[in-house]
């Protein structure tokens, strides 16, 4: 089963107490792939599976929510799943090990159900009693947000499963989180409080956990689309924090093709794609996005995050 890991991508085989499986070479598949295949790469398959490109061993990764349990890729009449407490209540302990606990426990029911990244966890801010998804996340703490997340990552990721840190950032609200490309909410923060409470919990949990995923928000910060945010993906998270996992966008949480592109992020969600896919080749042809910047997608996305193979 094909399973997405944050790895090097020599092409050698890791051996892991659970499970053996072979790396990508990352530039030896990029040379090979011709410009519509790394573009198919840049967007959802479906509402839950990336595209898969078989002839290059390329499989497709099956995502699933969320916080408190694996649902699988059905919202109605699904195989049944864990209900575990919901991360407030898992906060209120202070208790590390028991989230990593949980977190091993997701990962193995992931496993189970055949899904390779568990979109959780939140790390947003209990900004206000008044926010519908305020249980996904952890505490109006950043500091003990950031420490319990990572704890969860670590956890889910022993097993094999990526876990996905979201939702960067300040999606803290759901009045019109997201409606329409100019309608959406805008929060407005200074860069001091920006630092040192809304990003804190995801610094933490990157700089001790290493997430194989990052998901940003429907909202924009500042005026400016969280997925099409420079600043936000490569200039703080990659350079400044030195984060090497992919960056996919919520679901339809892409406003933009070129911008987006080259603010860093690496996945559309979901597929079939409505931003990217021919309107992305067409901007290549017309000069609006440079063949290398497809190229650092593919290669800072699903290839370079490499593809863990079950070859027992």
């Amino acid at each position: 089963m094909p399973v997405a890991v944050h790895s090097t991508s020599n092409g050698q085989g890791i051996e892991s107490s659970k499970i053996k499986y072979k790396l990508l070479d990352v530039e030896e598949v990029l040379l090979k792939l011709s410009l519509p295949e790394k573009v198919s790469l840049l967007s959802g398959k479906d509402n839950w599976h990336t595209r898969d490109i078989p002839k290059f061993g390329i499989p497709s990764l099956r995502l699933s929510d969320g916080p408190n349990g694996c649902r699988g890729t059905k919202f109605f009449e699904g195989v049944p799943a864990a209900c575990f407490p919901f991360v407030t209540g898992l906060a209120s302990s202070w208790d590390v090990d028991l989230v990593r606990q949980v977190g091993v426990a997701l990962g193995d029911e992931c496993r189970a159900k055949g899904v390779h990244v568990l979109l959780a966890p939140t790390v947003n801010m209990h900004r206000t009693p008044l926010n519908g998804r305020g249980f996904e996340s952890f505490s109006e703490d950043p500091l003990l947000s950031g420490i319990l997340a990572a704890g969860f990552i670590r956890g889910c990721q022993s097993t094999g499963v990526a876990a996905t840190l979201k939702h960067l950032v300040c999606n803290d609200q759901e009045t019109n989180r997201v409606s329409s490309l100019l309608t959406s909410s805008s929060t407005h923060v200074d860069e001091r409080s920006l630092r040192e409470i809304y990003l804190k919990p995801f610094e933490i949990a990157i700089r001790e956990s290493n997430p194989w995923l990052v998901m940003t928000s429907y909202n924009r910060v500042n005026g400016k689309h969280a997925s099409e945010t420079k600043g936000l993906i490569t200039d703080l998270l990659r350079e400044e924090w030195g984060y090497e996992g992919m960056v996919i966008s919520d679901w339809h949480g892409t406003y933009s093709t070129d911008e987006a592109i080259q603010a860093g992020l690496d996945l559309e969600m979901p597929g079939p794609s409505i931003i990217r896919g021919p309107a992305l080749l067409r901007m290549v042809t017309c000069g609006k996005v440079k063949e290398t910047e497809i190229d650092e997608r593919a290669r800072q996305g699903k290839v370079k995050t490499g593809i863990e193979i079950n070859v027992d």
